[in-house]
């Protein structure tokens, strides 16, 4: 029996269990199981609609079981095939590790990644490919130590590659034919594949684990096609979201791309994440709407297209599976294209800030003026401590009241910017503002300098805390918005009780969006452990206030612990049902994403 054959048997097996072949005890705990759901539900469920879901359930793990047989067996036969011509020995111990089980708890598949010599072979295959193209190879690809360290290393995150685990090879791209041909040799020598581009990840995503391929999309940053009467934009993904504002603003019109989750984040990666940033409150996150069509390259070399190049604004044909790919993190396929849709911007935009006697206050405003419907686009939480430490930096030639502040951006027609500042203004005052300490600006260069102090809260940080060694851990944990008082309460309280004093908090007020920059010494053990622990009661405490672990940055291998403690298993199980299914010889960005009893990520 193939390794795939016993997935489908093992998925067949799973599907019986949900839809009733159980044997007595099974039935006795399932019973006991939806006794307890029944009693905790305040809606309840018929035993018709339950049977409906197991049905459901059951087939959808039936297709995916035979489509990972049928996906295994066509990747054995080209495998069959290249192995017989290049007499690779794929069975050998692996360059970056020994070889193992197939990380995934159940089911399991026996692999291994190629040994040396194979990733050596690969390399000069690469080599080969670009000399074909009429390229100088060099120019496409490197084995610099220091290019390979640093994508060995997070900087920007506190999970690295463990010693000689860095990538083996750095690859620079410029098309989808190009992505399509690194990925056929990367599977034909089994070696692992990692995208990289503009390396603004805070959770790892770009590490290299298990050595391999990092596959650098930096040079995928042209714009294909512009259709602003359609209010859509094709595009590379290795293309920022700031380039395309840029772009769109050059050309004259009013559209701009609303997802803002940091500077240098580009398009691959902020699908990847499922990203979101200040603007979510209006227009929201990656999961959205925003992207129309996008073009993958599957881990065998296949390039698909999600929605076949189309660019109607909605679709009801078949299950959209760009949703499937946003939040996967480069482990289901490589994104390489893109089709976006635009916003239109407002007409009048203002800025206002306002501060409060404390979170509750500011939390309460927030719940007040998101109800009332006015046209706000961001609003942003800053604690006391935040504001403190944006004085302290003088990197916005003014100060803030040093107090938990809100800062506002509005967009709508005159009138309804007006009617805004009339409502936060009132709504303000009633949670404890002074009426004259609310600040509110329309005009573009003075708006700008009051919301300056928002777009430094990073940088403030890390310029007050600028000893050797000394890094910034930015979280991003989201809860409901009437929960995160208490979140920011109690998490001030243990930063401060931890000696962790000059953690800052900056939040999505909007949407319950959580950012505590937590400056500690990297070179420290000991500080080290006690602020992995703090990060690790952060998360758990969000999640035991019904939030998640992660609101923008994702997974990666910095929350991977956090993700089996908030997902039911049996989501986890389709998850990883799907990974198989679309990558069996786990190639694509592997060690991020999915728990695993086999690997932990190294700190």
């Amino acid at each position: 029996m193939t390794p795939a054959q016993r997935l489908s048997s093992r998925v067949l097996s799973v599907a019986r269990h949900h839809s009733g072949s159980v044997s007595a005890p099974s039935r006795r705990s399932l019973s006991s199981s939806a006794r307890r759901q029944n009693s905790s539900s305040t809606h309840g469920a018929t035993s018709a609609s339950s049977a409906s879901n197991a049905r459901n359930l059951a087939i959808g793990l039936v297709a995916i079981g035979l489509g990972a047989n049928a996906f295994y067996l066509s990747r054995q036969s080209s495998s069959s095939a290249s192995s017989d011509n290049t007499k690779i020995n794929l069975d050998g111990p692996a360059a970056a590790i020994r070889g193992g089980d197939y990380p995934f708890d159940s089911p399991r598949l026996p692999f291994s990644y190629g040994t040396k010599q194979d990733f050596e072979a690969a390399i000069e295959e690469l080599k080969a490919y670009f000399t074909a193209q009429g390229e100088d190879w060099d120019d496409h690809i490197t084995t610099d130590e220091d290019e390979l360290e640093r994508r060995g290393i997070d900087e920007n995150g506190h999970r690295s590659s463990s010693e000689g685990t860095k990538p083996s090879v750095a690859v620079y791209v410029r098309d989808t034919p190009d992505v399509q041909a690194v990925m056929r040799i990367a599977n034909k020598y089994r070696m692992p594949i990692v995208p990289f581009s503009g390396g603004t990840s805070l959770e790892g995503h770009y590490v290299a684990p298990f050595a391999g391929i990092s596959i650098d999309m930096s040079r995928m940053d042209k714009v294909l096609a512009f259709h602003p009467e359609d209010g859509d934009i094709v595009v590379q993904a290795g293309i920022g979201w700031e380039t395309i504002n840029q772009y769109c603003a050059k050309n004259g019109n009013q559209l701009f791309f609303p997802l803002d989750p940091g500077p240098g984040a580009t398009i691959g990666g902020m699908i990847g994440t499922g990203c979101s940033g200040t603007n979510a409150v209006r227009y929201g996150t990656a999961r959205g709407e925003h992207f129309l069509d996008m073009k993958i390259v599957l881990a065998n070399g296949e390039v698909i297209s999600t929605r076949g190049g189309g660019r109607a604004r909605k679709s009801s044909a078949g299950f959209d599976i760009g949703k499937i790919i946003v939040g996967a993190e480069g482990t289901l396929g490589i994104v390489t294209e893109a089709t976006l849709r635009l916003a239109p911007k407002m007409p009048a935009d203002a800025v206002a800030v306002a501060s409060f006697p404390d979170v509750e206050a500011a939390s309460r405003t927030v719940n007040e003026i998101l109800l009332s419907g006015i046209p706000v686009q961001c609003i942003e939480l800053l604690d006391y401590k935040m504001i403190q430490t944006i004085n302290a930096s003088n990197l916005c030639g003014r100060t803030y009241d040093e107090k938990d502040s809100l800062f506002f951006k509005l967009s709508g027609g005159e009138a309804a910017v007006a009617e805004a500042k009339e409502a936060i203004t009132r709504a303000s005052v009633k949670h404890g503002t002074k009426k004259e300490s609310v600040e509110f600006e329309t005009n573009k260069e003075r708006a700008a300098k009051i919301w300056e102090g928002r777009k430094v809260a990073l940088w403030a940080v890390a310029a007050t805390n600028d000893a050797p060694g000394v890094k910034v851990w930015t979280t991003d944990v989201c809860v409901p918005i009437s929960a995160l008082p208490r979140l920011v309460r109690e998490s001030q309280l243990d930063f401060h009780q931890s000696g962790l004093t000059q953690t800052a908090i900056v939040g999505h007020a909007g949407d319950g969006n959580f950012h505590a920059l937590i400056p500690f010494n990297a070179a420290d053990p000991e500080q080290t452990r006690i602020t992995t622990e703090v990060v690790g009661r952060l998360c758990e405490r969000a999640q035991k206030l019904n939030g998640t672990c992660t609101g923008e940055h994702g997974v990666g291998m910095g929350k991977i612990e956090y993700l089996e403690r908030e997902l039911p298993a049996g989501t986890v199980r389709v998850m990883k049902a799907i990974k198989l299914a679309l990558d069996p010889n786990n190639l694509l960005n592997p060690g991020k994403l999915y728990p695993t009893p086999d690997f932990t990520p190294p700190h």
